[in-house]
């Protein structure tokens, strides 16, 4: 996901100081979405500035803090925001998940050490589950109905990770990772 697209998304909604776009990057887990470090958020911002996409309208100095800057998108910004969202929309990856390549080859090894991590991804992953169906019923009063799809979509997906992890467990778990000829119990 564009770092810029979600700074001038953001700054639709009102306008923001950069540490405020992270803060409310984090509070909706768009953290979880995309990598988020202030520095690549801090470089967009000045790079949004350099083309004039988003400009300064205020400058709260203060003797104890460093000052900070409010930004605004400007038309130009909307525009590239607009060719932005439509690019990512027509986007389409594929999904290289971490266990794919492993999966293939697992049935090398011990499987009570495969056994045992999986049992620990099926905890972490029950945990996303319930963590991101908290987020979505958190933000159904204050987000409007684009966002809300978005975090029932991580969800939904943390959804079907967990089936797909649980599947993969009980086959572990049987030691049918070598069987060859038999369906998964789907």
């Amino acid at each position: 996901m564009s770092m810029k697209m979600v700074i001038l998304g953001l700054l639709l909604e009102r306008d923001m100081h950069p540490y405020e776009i992270k803060l409310v990057m984090k509070e909706r887990t768009m953290d979880r979405m995309m990598k988020l470090q202030m520095g690549s958020l801090y470089y967009a911002v000045d790079k949004l500035v350099q083309e004039r996409h988003i400009e300064a309208v205020e400058v709260i100095h203060s003797s104890d803090r460093p000052d900070k800057t409010i930004y605004r998108i400007t038309d130009k910004g909307k525009a590239l925001f607009e060719q932005l969202i439509l690019q990512q929309i027509k986007k389409n990856d594929l999904v290289f998940h971490p266990l794919y390549t492993a999966l293939a080859f697992s049935r090398h090894i011990d499987q009570s050490k495969v056994e045992k991590l999986l049992e620990e991804r099926i905890r972490e992953t029950e945990h996303q589950v319930n963590f991101a169906y908290q987020v979505y019923e958190e933000h159904i009063a204050i987000v409007p109905r684009s966002a809300l799809h978005a975090m029932y979509g991580r969800y939904e997906h943390s959804l079907i990770e967990l089936k797909w992890l649980k599947r993969l467990f009980a086959d572990v778990s049987e030691r049918k990772m070598s069987d060859i000829g038999t369906p998964l119990d789907l």
